[in-house]
């Protein structure tokens, strides 16, 4: 409003100075009696000219305008993406610009939005209709009640609710409502345990799985969530690694983080496949899971203020690295092995 009262005295002034000047010239050349007599002409003239531009650069900014009135209309309808072009004044022109990154933004997320519908219901009527198929078997005298049955329901029923509160913790990261229980963790003997609970899977696998560290890593963590990422990442390590394979688990302590890596001798990771390891739902080629592994992992990192980032070399394995920045005090213990 001030550059708008700004802009109509300055046009004032302007008209008024260009009169005074004008009057001023012709009264020096044709004296005072014809000045007296052209003057209201050349005024009513000079007036009109000047309103006409006016008018004309009053225009050329509501044009603009009005193509953003009409595209906010068609995002109000549905049409998500909708985009203006960027012209006008300056101030129209950054408007423009806020109102296509704002649109195409709310359109990527309504197309995430129903990916994540679709794929959400997919993994839950996998489970959903073994369980469905066994039970309705049984009731019909096709399947008995026995123990191989059973544990096969037992099994979907444990899947479904890994999903259900994989979904969750995933819900409450974008919500920024993760809660974390830190508690003076030792990340080394948590690591080792992890690994221990894969070891009788890794030995039928044929992969060697081990942990190193050069010393005991306490500090303040959630130690059920940084479980949840040593599982996933351990987990995903003992899939694409062949027999004959290794998976390492290193723990390595810096000036101001301790470095949490899992690397594995696997299949490897194509360029393409790395840019979008961390996307929700994402698998690669005929890969089993929900493919929300390493999403959960990152989101669980971040939690902790840290990051997760992949490396991958086709036919050479993947290194999937978790950094933990250590909070004001440092290592609560770093004792030699």
């Amino acid at each position: 409003m001030r550059r708008a009262a700004l802009f109509v005295l300055l046009f004032i002034l302007l008209v008024a100075s260009v009169v005074v000047g004008l009057a001023w010239l012709l009264g020096t050349l044709l004296g005072e009696q014809v000045l007296i007599a052209v003057l209201p002409a050349i005024a009513v003239l000079i007036g009109l000219v000047l309103v006409i531009r006016l008018v004309r650069g009053i225009g050329r900014a509501a044009a603009p305008l009005g193509d953003l009135i009409e595209a906010s209309g068609r995002v109000e309808a549905g049409e998500f993406g909708a985009q203006v072009g960027v012209r006008g004044p300056r101030e129209i022109r950054a408007l423009a610009r806020a109102f296509n990154a704002m649109s195409a933004r709310l359109a990527e997320d309504t197309a995430d939005r129903r990916l994540l519908l679709a794929d959400v219901s997919h993994e839950l009527r996998t489970p959903l209709t073994i369980i469905q198929g066994n039970v309705e078997g049984m009731l019909d005298g096709l399947y008995p009640a026995d123990v191989r049955h059973l544990e096969r329901i037992l099994a979907e029923t444990r899947q479904l609710e890994r999903l259900v509160e994989d979904l969750r913790t995933l819900s409450l990261a974008d919500a920024g409502a993760l809660p974390l229980h830190r508690e003076p963790t030792d990340l080394v003997a948590l690591a080792t345990d992890v690994v221990g609970g894969f070891e009788p899977q890794a030995a039928g696998d044929g992969v060697v799985l081990t942990v190193e560290a050069d010393a005991s890593c306490v500090l303040d963590l959630d130690p059920r969530r940084v479980r949840q990422v040593l599982g996933n990442l351990v987990s995903n390590a003992l899939r694409h690694t062949p027999a004959g394979g290794r998976g390492i688990v290193s723990v390595r302590a810096t000036a101001d983080a301790v470095e949490l890596i899992v690397s594995d001798t696997g299949s490897g990771m194509d360029p393409d496949s790395v840019a979008r390891a961390f996307d929700r739902f994402w698998r690669s080629g005929d890969t089993a899971g929900a493919g929300l592994g390493l999403g959960i992992v990152r989101d669980l990192v971040r939690a902790h203020g840290g990051e997760a980032d992949l490396h991958s070399t086709p036919g050479e394995g993947t290194v999937v690295r978790c950094l933990f920045p250590l909070r004001p005090g440092g290592l609560l213990s770093s004792d030699g092995p």
